[in-house]
């Protein structure tokens, strides 16, 4: 894979690789999650960025040591959605516009935890993306979901969750699968936002769903 080039700004390179096969046939990128305002920079010593490095070695050992698939995260700028800016969107785009560069035009999935989640549906309106796994998502009522026809969307939600609502998410995806996503919904019992409580059950059913949504 070719290095992602340096940008003539001030902005950080938004695509983190963790497992760089030299030809990659496709990606998988992972976005942690965030608040809804703060524009307090986001650094990856964080709790909500620490707390996906266990999805992206479970990803990876659930894959083919020969299999070329891309790990990668997503750095953001800021800790925060901030409203219409929709910050963690913006760097998840810069992030797929890197992967492009770098790679070229493969297949991606996204995997996003609470706002990553959020960013990883929203971003689903990128012609590589070809599913979305969504855990704990952040999804509000008015949330687009058009984009979503005829891409796989997967959430992952505990049913104890006190942070983002998991009937905000069944409804969302009620509303993708009218628009012609093909949709999958598990609940946890017992499971709390942070994915804290049988965490090892989280790593095993995000490990599932990204090899099953993998391209053959």
């Amino acid at each position: 894979m070719t290095e992602p080039r340096r940008r003539n700004t001030d902005e950080a390179a938004a695509l983190v690789p963790r497992r760089t096969p030299s030809r990659p046939r496709a990606a998988v990128l992972f976005l942690h999650g965030g608040r809804a305002d703060s524009r307090s920079p986001s650094r990856p010593w964080h709790l909500a960025a620490l707390r996906m490095r266990p999805f992206v070695r479970a990803v990876a050992t659930a894959l083919p040591a020969t299999d070329s698939v891309l790990l990668a995260d997503v750095r953001y700028r800021m800790r925060g959605w901030n409203g219409t800016s929709a910050d963690a969107l913006h760097d998840t785009r810069r992030a797929l516009d890197d992967l492009a560069r770098g790679a070229g035009d493969i297949p991606v999935v996204l995997v996003g935890h609470s706002m990553g989640g959020r960013a990883a549906l929203a971003a689903a309106d990128r012609s590589p993306v070809r599913a979305g796994v969504a855990l704990a998502p952040w999804c509000p009522d008015d949330e687009p979901v058009a984009h979503l026809r005829g891409k796989d969307v997967v959430v992952l939600h505990g049913d104890r969750d006190r942070v983002t609502d998991p009937r905000a998410a069944a409804a969302f995806l009620h509303r993708a699968r009218t628009a012609g996503a093909r949709t999958d919904l598990t609940l946890l019992p017992g499971g709390d936002h942070a994915m804290l409580r049988d965490s090892a059950l989280w790593h095993r059913a995000v490990a599932s769903a990204v090899v099953r949504l993998l391209p053959r």
